[in-house]
């Protein structure tokens, strides 16, 4: 069963080359977070915000994880995201995170681009997973890839396993950040080593989240 579940990444190494140009992957490309003024002011700005909001911060990254797989739950509505860019301002993170292709069109590619966004084509992005791992191991400086287990804003009834074994191919660890609308509690949370045993390791990942509610509470099931 064991066996069964790992995957073999270097038997797909010339798939994921090539669903790296599909999603147009250089996890090394330029963002908002390598512009030491602007990134200066905003995370000035993002701390006000989240205060005057009335939200608490918690958590950091521990020495050392400077490449990691940030799990973001509960994932239920568009201001996730620009919650989640100020948590990463705050918290000092190099963060970059996959979005579909569509928000992604000029005008608004650039901008989508500097803010750490990976366009994915969901139709087109067979090694997905394979890719994200290769451009984690790749990369030649400390980043964080945010990715929603639920993979759509909709409520899905079984979690997406893509995050843990990106996590696992690229042989780091996974990041538990989390985001309660209802306590207004945001941050990161315990950094989790993926064994290979995917059902126990779940169980684990899942029983965290269960007290959190995001936005759209009703869409969000931390048992699927």
């Amino acid at each position: 069963m064991y066996l069964m579940q790992q995957w073999n990444f270097e038997s797909i190494r010339a798939g994921a080359q090539i669903a790296a140009r599909h999603i147009h992957y250089s996890a090394m490309h330029t963002t908002i977070f390598d512009t030491p003024v602007v990134n200066t002011l905003l995370r000035l700005f993002s701390i006000a915000f989240l205060k005057l909001a009335g939200w608490k911060v918690t958590g950091a990254l521990p020495p050392g994880v400077g490449k990691c797989v940030l799990i973001a739950a509960p994932h239920t509505s568009n201001w996730d995201l620009p919650y989640t860019l100020m948590v990463a301002f705050q918290l000092r993170l190099h963060v970059y995170w996959m979005g579909k292709q569509s928000i992604f069109s000029p005008p608004f590619r650039g901008v989508m681009m500097w803010l750490g966004g990976i366009p994915v084509n969901r139709e087109r992005s067979t090694n997905l997973v394979a890719a994200s791992a290769e451009a984690i191991k790749s990369a030649d400086r400390p980043l964080q890839l945010v990715v929603p287990p639920e993979g759509t804003r909709s409520k899905e009834r079984y979690w997406k396993t893509g995050f843990y074994y990106i996590a696992l191919g690229a042989d780091v660890p996974i990041v538990m950040a989390y985001m309660d609308y209802q306590r207004k509690l945001t941050g990161l949370g315990p950094v989790f080593r993926p064994t290979g045993d995917i059902d126990a390791d779940m169980k684990i990942i899942k029983a965290f989240y269960a007290p959190f509610q995001g936005k759209n509470a009703e869409q969000f099931d931390s048992k699927g």
